[in-house]
This record gives C-alpha cells, structure tokens and sequence, in this order.
C-alpha cells in the first residue's frame, strides 16, 4: 500500500506552502550607540520620536548608564561614561545590513553607532 503522502505530493505541499509565504528573509541586527553626554529635554525627545518611528522593527532596546567594568588578561578596571563608552543597544529587524544601516543613521545618537549583525548558534 502507497503512502498517501508520496515524495511527490510532499514537494507540492512545500512549494505551495513556500510560494504562499515568500517574503524576504529578515534578520537581526544590535546597534551598539557610543557616547554620554547629559540628556537635554531636547535630546530625550529626538530619542523618543526615534524609538517611535523604528518601533514596527524594534526587538529591544536597553542602555547602560553606571557600573561597567573591563576585563582583560591584565585585570579588571571600572568604565568612565564617556565618549568612547558604549550607552546603550538596539536589536532591529532588517532585511540586510544596508537597511539596518539606514535605520541607524535616523538614529539621534551621541559619538556613533556600529551595526552587527546578530548570528545565533
């Protein structure tokens, strides 16, 4: 007796399951912002309207504003905020990194922004 799910009929399921679902594969990239200054009210708001126009993509976002430490083969030392500190994360969706990289530009943010794509193992 036949299988009634042959190899045949398996490989039309999946193409008319494929073909019903093609959108583009998105993926996940952290945008690492750099550089403290004091928040104005200003500043607050140009991060608010940001949060709210990139909120359709968002996964997270989180900041850090105290306590960080580097570790390394020498030691451990306390981070100053600063220019060069890391403040905080956004973890977007994007179709590529050149669309990640467009939605960092809009970003308001303080020294720069780097973008990684997000690979899980």
């Amino acid at each position: 007796m036949r299988s009634p799910l042959t190899v045949p009929s398996l490989e039309r399921a999946v193409a008319r399951r494929n073909s019903q679902h093609e959108v583009s594969e998105v993926k996940r990239y952290m945008l690492l912002h750099f550089g403290f200054e004091m928040p104005t009210p200003e500043i607050m708001a140009a991060w608010n309207e940001w949060f709210e126009a990139v909120a359709d993509k968002t996964v997270e976002h989180g900041g850090f504003h105290g306590g960080a430490r580097e570790i390394s083969q020498s030691g451990t030392r306390d981070l100053p905020m600063e220019m060069e500190s890391i403040t905080g994360y956004s973890i977007i969706n994007a179709e590529s990194l050149d669309e990640a990289e467009q939605i960092a530009r809009a970003n308001p943010f303080v020294a720069s922004i780097r973008v990684y794509e997000i690979v899980v193992h």
